[in-house]
């Protein structure tokens, strides 16, 4: 099975991504960026611009992703980024983030299938002329599953390269179980490669959803392998902690950025962190010392929440890596 890794805002930059491929190599088909918000007016920032640039991408297919309404800042912001040798796009449908969603962008712009499909049109005219891959990233719907037909059968008038579904509606945010049943429509009614997205947190929930879908040969992975890197064991875990606290250290200045990143990063770590202790107590038998070791791992987390320097972080960190 082919494996994508989904953007998330704030977390999946270029650091992520290459101490990522740094510790396993070769098992990510696609990398996707974080969404850039499309502009006619401004050019890209040098935050921006670092990310997507090529020599911070080395070995890595990386797919820029962009978050519209408007056909023409689609394209200028388009056009920028294909300055640095990108042929494909991915648009951003499926961001349920309010500020997002009442610019009309996002999820939310699922809500007006007039204004998306005018939108549609005048992008995918541009990709075509131009030679650039569209795909979309999408939700379902905004407040009913009944809407995705509607949205599908919007989305065959057009030559998606790829259909990346979230199957949530937008007011459902990441809560509840995905409507797995609007996923199997989109893989018996489109016409373009259709991908998941949704809850693979670890290589139980992989397996199982192989087992669903056998017939699914790609999947998109976000949260799952930042709780669970590369579905591997504590050892690697640790290694891809060290190797993007690495990363920040050399391209970001001052503790109190550096910090703000590897805290951001922890608050999913911590769930493979206390997985795998619970894991070791079981195998070692000792079950019942395992909520003394919870709260333990708990309140170090709490103490690397308070750190105020890097010295401080790594002295907790090294506390951490004892249970």
């Amino acid at each position: 099975m082919q494996i994508y890794f989904a953007p998330m805002e704030g977390i999946t930059g270029f650091v992520c991504r290459n101490a990522y491929e740094a510790c396993f190599p070769g098992s990510i088909r696609k990398y996707f960026a974080p969404f850039i918000t499309a502009s006619s007016r401004k050019a890209l920032s040098n935050k921006e611009i670092r990310d997507l640039s090529p020599e911070n991408n080395t070995g890595i297919h990386l797919v820029p992703q962009l978050l519209a309404n408007d056909v023409d800042a689609f394209v200028q912001t388009a056009e920028r980024i294909c300055a640095y040798g990108y042929d494909e796009i991915n648009l951003n449908l499926g961001c349920p983030s309010k500020t997002v969603v009442t610019k009309k962008k996002g999820a939310g712009l699922l809500a007006y299938p007039k204004l998306l499909e005018e939108f549609l049109d005048g992008i995918y005219t541009y990709g075509e002329k131009n030679g650039i891959c569209i795909s979309i990233k999408t939700r379902i719907g905004m407040y009913e599953p009944e809407e995705w037909d509607r949205l599908l059968a919007l989305y065959e008038k057009f030559p998606v390269s790829e259909l990346i579904v979230h199957p949530r509606l937008q007011t459902e945010y990441y809560e509840g179980k995905p409507h797995t049943e609007c996923f199997e429509r989109a893989l018996s009614k489109s016409c373009c490669p259709v991908i998941y997205n949704g809850d693979l947190f670890d290589k139980n929930a992989l397996t199982q959803f192989a087992a669903d879908f056998p017939q699914q040969e790609t999947v998109m992975i976000g949260r799952g392998f930042l709780m669970h890197p590369g579905f591997s064991d504590r050892q690697m875990l640790w290694r891809f902690h060290d190797a993007v606290y690495a990363g920040y250290c050399e391209q970001m200045q001052g503790d109190t950025n550096v910090l703000f990143k590897m805290k951001e990063l922890l608050s999913y770590l911590q769930v493979g962190i206390r997985e795998n202790c619970v894991r070791e107590d079981e195998a070692g038998g000792l079950s019942g010392e395992t909520d003394q070791v919870d709260r333990q791992i708990a309140k170090q987390l709490k103490e690397i929440r308070k750190c105020k320097t890097k010295r401080e972080y790594e002295r907790a960190i090294r506390m951490l890596r004892q249970f």
